[in-house]
């Protein structure tokens, strides 16, 4: 896998992999909760959008099967296809990420374990808590920075 800037055709294959991502990791949602997210995703992954994003790329057919979103430091986006979870694609976006802002921040659901860890593994740590998501829905988010990575 190799990671590289995305393409403007890739918007619906974003947030296709975003879709089957929060399918896959986000179990404390409901289908209705998710699809009322996608207009949100569909935005926020548009050309122009808010986001600098990466791509996860195949080497064979250099398809997209994950991706990064930055806002400057901040890894506002992160999410694989469920397919090639745990084989070092997440890894790959931070290490990246790094090289190119230095030490990095992130928002991560409490109720999504195994995100924690990963950043955990990251090198990241709990800088604050809060008991709702940006819009006030009831999902603790974690503030985390690295701290040392």
């Amino acid at each position: 896998m190799h990671i590289r800037p995305v393409r403007p055709t890739e918007h619906d294959a974003l947030v296709d992999i975003w879709l089957r991502s929060v399918r896959a990791t986000h179990t404390f949602l409901t289908e209705p909760q998710i699809d009322a997210l996608i207009p949100d995703a569909g935005d926020a992954l548009a050309p122009g959008g808010p986001l600098e994003l990466w791509i996860l790329a195949e080497d064979v057919d250099d398809r997209a099967v994950g991706f990064m979103g930055l806002v400057g430091a901040d890894v506002s986006a992160l999410f694989l296809d469920p397919d090639v979870r745990r084989q070092g694609g997440g890894r790959a976006l931070i290490r990246h990420a790094e090289v190119l802002r230095g030490p990095l921040t992130v928002e991560v659901n409490e109720q999504n374990p195994d995100a924690v860890r990963f950043y955990e593994a990251m090198g990241f740590r709990m800088i604050e808590r809060t008991q709702t998501d940006g819009d006030g829905r009831p999902y603790p988010i974690l503030r985390m920075a690295q701290t040392g990575a």
